[in-house]
């Protein structure tokens, strides 16, 4: 599966999903820091991947705008250790159906 994964999510989630072998892209990498929400949103969408951030209220507005790809939001955890294992049982569990045009938490 292909993620876009927010400013705001740790890089550590990043390096767990490349390592279980998805193809994944940090939005500092792909389109500069600080790049307005409604810019990732679309790069998401137009690339095919699936958004991962923390930020809950922005995102969740433009999901329910326009559903074209699928989101997760990170709940914040104590550990990042912790953050990656949600996030990775949640991708292992739903499967790119379950994720793809929905929204999900991990």
């Amino acid at each position: 599966m292909k993620f876009l994964l927010d400013e705001d999510v740790a890089v550590e989630v990043f390096r767990c999903l490349q390592q279980q072998g998805h193809e994944a892209q940090l939005v500092f990498e792909a389109l500069g820091p600080r790049t307005p929400d409604d810019c990732v949103w679309v790069h998401a969408v137009r690339t095919d991947a699936i958004v991962i951030t923390c930020n809950r209220d922005d995102f969740l507005k433009l999901a329910g705008t326009a559903p074209e790809t699928g989101l997760i939001i990170v709940n914040r955890r104590r550990t990042r250790q912790a953050e990656c294992r949600n996030v990775l049982a949640l991708v292992s569990s739903a499967g790119e159906t379950g994720l793809r045009r929905n929204i999900n938490f991990a």
